[in-house]
C-alpha cells in the first residue's frame, strides 16, 4: 500500500502546485475595460453552460450508479459516482484556467509586446488543465485500490439483488477490478457528454461566425459585431478545453485500469509477479505525474520576466526571438526523458528481485521497454501529425495554393492529406504493440498505452495553449487592440492548432494500445470460444461489421447534428445584422446571449443519444446474441475508429492551417514558371484575406471543424467505453444471452 499513498502524496502535491499557478495566474491584469467586459462574457457564458449541462449528467449519473449496484456490485455503484466525479473536479478547474488564462494572455502580448512572457502566461493557463487531469485521475485509482484492499481473489462483491435470500445474482469475485473497471466506466461517462455537447456548441459557433461573418459579411475574423463570433470563444473554452481535459483523463485512467484487469488474469498463479506487475502501472503514472509537474513549470519559469543589472541599471530583459514551437517541444522533452528515467529505476525496483516466467523476454527491463516504446509511439505520432498539420508543413502550404483553384480543389486535397495521413502512425502504432507483445504479452501492450500518456500532463498542458492562445487572439480583434497583438496570438494559435492534433492523435494512439488489452481482458473473462464451430465465426464476424458500421452511424450522427446547430446559428447571426444595421456600422452592441443561449439548447438537445450510444450498444447486443458477437463488435468498431479518428483529426488540423497560411500573409501570388510575383516595389504579391482564396479555405475550416473537435475527439472515448462496459458485464453476457 506504501507506493499507493506514495502516489497519493505527489497527486496532493500538485494539486498545490496548480493552485500556486492558478493563484499566479489571477495576479496578472486582465487589460481594458473593454477586454474584461468581454472576458466576463466568455467566463459566464462557460459556466453557465457547464452547469446546464452537468443538470442532464448528475441524473444520468445516478441512474447507471444504480444500475449496477441492483445488478452487479454495490460498491462499484458508488466508484462509478467517484469516476465521474473526478472527471467533473478536472474539467470545471481546466476551464476556469482558460477562462482566466484567455484575456491575461492577450493583455501580456498588449502590454510587453514579448513573445516570451505571452507564451509564458498561456503555457501557465494550460499547466491547470494538465496537471488538474493526471492528478485528479490517478488520485481517485489510488483512493480505489486502498479502499478495497487491493486484490484479492478470496474476496467477493454482492449485488443489491444478491443480498436477498436465496438470490445470487450480480455476485462477482475480486471486486476490486469490477470497482476499478466502472472507476474508468465514470470518468468515460462524462468525458463522452462532454465532447459531444461541447464539440456541438464550439463548431456550430464557429462554423457559424466563418461563414456568414467572413464569407457574407467579409468582417474580420473574430470580429465582435458578429455575435457568433462571442459563442465561439465560450466553445473554445467549453470543448478545447473542459471537454479535451475530461477526455484525456478518461484515456488516461482507462490505460493503468487496463493493466490491472490483463494483471489478475496473467499473473494470478504468481503472487509475486502479480504484486509487482499491479504496482508497476501505478508508479509509472505518479512518475509521469511529477515528471510532467517538472516540465511545464521548466518552461514556465524559463520565460518568467527577469530583471538585470546592465550598466548599473536594473533592466527588465525578456528571450525574445523565441519559438513557441520549440518551447513547448521542450517541455515534451523533458517531461518524457524525467518518466523513462523513473520507469527504468522503478522496474529495476519492482521485478529485480521477482521469478518471472519466460514471456517476459528480456527480464525485468521488459516491462520498461514496452514503456518507452509507448513513449516513443507518442513522439512519433506527434511528429507524424506534425508532418501532414503544421504550418511549416509542405503538406499545409500545398493545401493553401490549392485554395486558388476553388473550394471543391480544397475539400478534395484536404481529404487526400487525411487519407494519406493514417498508414504511417497506423504502422507505428503496430509496430509498437507487436514488439511490446512479444516482450511481455499483453501486459506489455497495457504497459505500452501507459507510457504513451504517461506524461499525459504536458500532453494536456500543451493542448489547452491552443484554446488559450485562439481565445487571445480573438479578444485582441474583438477589442479592437494594436495588430502588433494579434501577430504575436496568430503565431501561438498556429502552434496551438498543431499541438492540439498532436494530442488528438496521442489519444486515439492511446486508445488502441488500451482497447487491445481490454478486449484481450475481455476474452479472458468467459470460456475459451471453439473457434472449430463455424457459429463462433458467424458470431465474431457479424459482430465485426456491426461495429464498424456503428463508428459511421455514430459519425453521421455528430456531424448532423453540429451542422443542423451551425444552420440554426447561422440564420439567427445574420438576422440580427441585416435587421439592424448599427451592429455593422459600430453604433449598436449585438445580443450576444440570444446567440449563447441557442448554442447551449442545439449542443444539449442533441447530447443525450450519442453520449448513452456506447452504454446502450454493448448491453442489448451482449444479452441478445452473447460474448462472442461482442468481441466482433469491440475488433470491428476499434479497427475503423483508429483510422476513422486519424484522418478526422488530421485532415481537420490541415485545414485549419490551411485558412491561417492565408491568413497570416504567406500566400503569394505565382507566376506562369511557379515562382512568387513581385510587385513594382520589389514586394511579393500576397493572395490575403477577403480574396476568393482565403473564403475557400475557410469552407475547408468548415468541413474540417466538425472533423476534428467533434467526430475525431469523441472516437476514442466510444470504443474504450464500449470495452470497459463489456469487461463489467462479460460473465453476465455468458450467463444470460438469448442465442
Amino acid at each position: 500500500m506504501a507506493v499507493f499513498y506514495a502516489v497519493i502524496a505527489i497527486a496532493i502535491a500538485t494539486f498545490i502546485v496548480l493552485a500556486r499557478n492558478f493563484i499566479d495566474l489571477k495576479n496578472h491584469d486582465e487589460g481594458t475595460e473593454e477586454m474584461q467586459d468581454l472576458a466576463k462574457i466568455i467566463r459566464d457564458g462557460a459556466s453557465t453552460f457547464l452547469s446546464r449541462e452537468y443538470r442532464i449528467i448528475v441524473p444520468t449519473v445516478v441512474v447507471v450508479a444504480l444500475i449496477y449496484m441492483l445488478f452487479m456490485e454495490v460498491v462499484s455503484g458508488f466508484t462509478f459516482i467517484l469516476g465521474a466525479m473526478m472527471s467533473s473536479c478536472a474539467c470545471l478547474i481546466g476551464m476556469r484556467g482558460g477562462t482566466y488564462g484567455n484575456v491575461r494572455t492577450t493583455n501580456a502580448a498588449r502590454v510587453t509586446k514579448h513573445m516570451s512572457r505571452t507564451i509564458r502566461i498561456a503555457l501557465m493557463s494550460g499547466s491547470i488543465s494538465g496537471f488538474a487531469v493526471p492528478a485528479f485521475g490517478i488520485f481517485g485509482a489510488c483512493i480505489v485500490w486502498i479502499t478495497s484492499g487491493g486484490i484479492n481473489f478470496d474476496a467477493t462483491g454482492t449485488s443489491l439483488l444478491g443480498m436477498l435470500p436465496n438470490v445470487s445474482f450480480g455476485t462477482v469475485t475480486n471486486p476490486l477490478t469490477m470497482r476499478l473497471t466502472t472507476y474508468s466506466l465514470g470518468c468515460s461517462l462524462v468525458a463522452m457528454f462532454n465532447r459531444v455537447a461541447g464539440g456541438n456548441y464550439t463548431k456550430a459557433a464557429d462554423i457559424s461566425a466563418d461563414l456568414v461573418g467572413k464569407n457574407v459579411m467579409n468582417l474580420p475574423e473574430d470580429d465582435s459585431r458578429m455575435p457568433n463570433t462571442i459563442a465561439d470563444f465560450i466553445g473554445d473554452c467549453v470543448n478545447d478545453i473542459a471537454g479535451n481535459v475530461s477526455d484525456l483523463l478518461e484515456s488516461f485512467v482507462a490505460t493503468p485500469v487496463a493493466t490491472i484487469l490483463i494483471t489478475t488474469q496473467a499473473f494470478r498463479d504468481n503472487l509475486a509477479l502479480l504484486g509487482a506487475a499491479s504496482i508497476y502501472p501505478f508508479i509509472l503514472a505518479g512518475g509521469g505525474l511529477l515528471a510532467s509537474v517538472v516540465g511545464v513549470n521548466y518552461i514556465i519559469i524559463k520565460n518568467k520576466k527577469q530583471i538585470k543589472m546592465i550598466n548599473g541599471v536594473e533592466t527588465e530583459v525578456s528571450r525574445e526571438g523565441v519559438d513557441p514551437e520549440e518551447e513547448l517541444n521542450n517541455a515534451t522533452i523533458v517531461s518524457a526523458i524525467a518518466v523513462a528515467v523513473i520507469g527504468l529505476f522503478a522496474a529495476k525496483a519492482v521485478f529485480g528481485n521477482v521469478d518471472l516466467p519466460a514471456v517476459f523476454k528480456a527480464g525485468w527491463i521488459s516491462p520498461w521497454i514496452a514503456a518507452v516504446l509507448g513513449m516513443g509511439s507518442s513522439v512519433a505520432v506527434g511528429k507524424l501529425t506534425e508532418v501532414y498539420t503544421s504550418l511549416k508543413s509542405q503538406h499545409v502550404k500545398d493545401l493553401a495554393y490549392m485554395a486558388t483553384e476553388g473550394e471543391a480543389f480544397v475539400v478534395t486535397e484536404g481529404d487526400a492529406i487525411g487519407s494519406r495521413s493514417i498508414l504511417a502512425p497506423c504502422s507505428v502504432i503496430v509496430v509498437s504493440m507487436i514488439i511490446s507483445c512479444s516482450l511481455c504479452g499483453i501486459y506489455g501492450i497495457a504497459i505500452a498505452a501507459l507510457g504513451m500518456l504517461s506524461f499525459v500532463g504536458t500532453t494536456v498542458s500543451i493542448d489547452a495553449f491552443g484554446p488559450v492562445a485562439d481565445n487571445a487572439g480573438g479578444i485582441a480583434e474583438s477589442c479592437h487592440l494594436d495588430p502588433e497583438v494579434r501577430v504575436i496570438t496568430d503565431e501561438l494559435d498556429a502552434v496551438g492548432n498543431t499541438t492540439a492534433a498532436i494530442g488528438k492523435g496521442n489519444a486515439i494512439g492511446a486508445a488502441a494500445f488500451a482497447t487491445v488489452a481490454l478486449i484481450m481482458s475481455f476474452i479472458g473473462s468467459f470460456p475459451s470460444p471453439d473457434f472449430t464451430d463455424s457459429m463462433t465465426w458467424v458470431m465474431v464476424i457479424g459482430g465485426m461489421i456491426i461495429g464498424g458500421a456503428l463508428i459511421e452511424f455514430f459519425t453521421a450522427i455528430l456531424t448532423k447534428n453540429t451542422i443542423t446547430a451551425a444552420k440554426d446559428l447561422a440564420d439567427a447571426g445574420a438576422r440580427q445584422l441585416n435587421e439592424n444595421p448599427e451592429i455593422l456600422e459600430g453604433k449598436m452592441r449585438p445580443d450576444y446571449e440570444s446567440i449563447i443561449s441557442k448554442a447551449s439548447d442545439d449542443a444539449l438537445g442533441h447530447m443525450f443519444l450519442p453520449a448513452v450510444l456506447a452504454l446502450a450498444v454493448p448491453v442489448v447486443c451482449g444479452f441478445l446474441f452473447g460474448p462472442i458477437f461482442i468481441l466482433g463488435l469491440l475488433i470491428g468498431s476499434t479497427i475503423v475508429a483508429i483510422g476513422r479518428a486519424l484522418f478526422m483529426g488530421n485532415s481537420g488540423g490541415a485545414f485549419d492551417n490551411a485558412k491561417k497560411f492565408i491568413e497570416c500573409g504567406m500566400l503569394y501570388q505565382l507566376g506562369e514558371d511557379g515562382e512568387p510575383i513581385k510587385d513594382k516595389n520589389g514586394n511579393f504579391v500576397i493572395i490575403g484575406k477577403g480574396t476568393s482564396a482565403h473564403k475557400a479555405a475557410v469552407t475547408g475550416d468548415t468541413v474540417g471543424d466538425t472533423r476534428k473537435d467533434v467526430v475525431g475527439v469523441a472516437l476514442d472515448i466510444f470504443i474504450k467505453m464500449m470495452s470497459t462496459v463489456s469487461n463489467t458485464l462479460a460473465s453476465m453476457f455468458y450467463a444470460y444471452r438469448l442465442f
